[in-house]
């Protein structure tokens, strides 16, 4: 049989299949096909976003090898691909287990509960916001640098623990005494859980990207690791020219002025039915002499 033959033999038996099944789908068929299509969009989300992108593009190659040698009696490559399959499921486990780890945590950490609950968290948050953006606006004012974790879904536990816990409330004197060049805690960076300080002088992993600029010193580096392996919001201020920057899901945006952070963190924080409010920003400032 040519490979035409093949084709044409194949697509019949797909559109005969299609149209048999067609009439029988129930509707707990139409859940079960939803819920898998969910499950592989978070997946290629997930795959996009980290290192493990290019791993599945090879294991996709790999896999149409194993197909291809073994459909057409390719021996000599069915044998080594196939083979190379199997021992390399054990060593994406033992290479990527940490990428792993956050992803069952992703999971894990979708709460039906946190939904439920996130509009009334939502007014705490919009004043955690507010003394932040200020506290930043002081610090890039007199070129403070400062590094500040919003925690979200993802647990930060280890970084947590690499610092000094103080489960403190948020305000924009608090944050500026930890950034003081001549505080103790000021190398580190601050993590925010459910509205609340909860660690200073936090160790943050680097960013593994090669190809950031030589202008992005280590702070720079630790904020966009951080949003890497998480989904954490970071705000980030270069102790050198004093610009506001805020790294989300491996992406880094410069040079903010006090509202587009506060647009930014609102967007990324709150629910939808928070960021259609007012500006507390423009609130504080027509309020106070600048």
């Amino acid at each position: 049989m040519s490979l035409g033959q093949y084709l044409a033999t194949t697509w019949n038996n797909v559109r005969i299949w299609a149209i048999n099944t067609i009439g029988n789908i129930s509707l707990p068929d139409v859940i079960d096909m939803l819920i898998i299509a969910f499950l592989l969009y978070k997946l290629i989300k997930f795959l996009r976003r980290s290192r493990l992108g290019l791993v599945a593009k090879g294991i996709l190659i790999l896999v149409a090898a194993v197909w291809v040698s073994g459909r057409f009696n390719l021996m000599v490559l069915h044998f080594t691909t196939s083979h190379a399959m199997e021992m390399g499921i054990l060593a994406l486990v033992i290479l990527f287990q940490q990428e792993i780890r956050q992803a069952l945590e992703r999971v894990g950490s979708n709460s039906i509960t946190g939904l439920l609950y996130r509009n009334g968290a939502d007014e705490g948050m919009e004043a955690v916001i507010l003394q932040v953006v200020m506290a930043c606006g002081q610090m890039a004012k007199h070129k403070t640098g400062a590094l500040i974790v919003f925690e979200r879904k993802v647990n930060l536990e280890e970084e947590v623990r690499s610092g000094t816990r103080l489960d403190a409330r948020v305000s924009m004197e608090l944050i500026g005494n930890i950034f003081n060049n001549r505080a103790p805690l000021h190398d580190g960076a601050v993590v925010i859980r459910a509205g609340r300080i909860v660690s200073a002088g936090c160790i943050l992993p680097l960013s593994d990207n090669t190809s950031l600029g030589s202008e992005l010193g280590t702070r720079h580096r630790a904020g966009l690791g951080t949003s890497e392996k998480s989904d954490a919001v970071v705000v980030i201020i270069s102790e050198e020219t004093g610009v506001i920057s805020l790294a989300v899901g491996g992406r880094l945006k410069r040079s903010l002025t006090q509202e587009t952070l506060e647009a930014e963190l609102r967007q990324e924080l709150l629910a939808e039915s928070g960021t259609k409010r007012g500006n507390p920003i423009k609130r504080w400032l027509g309020g106070r002499p600048s």
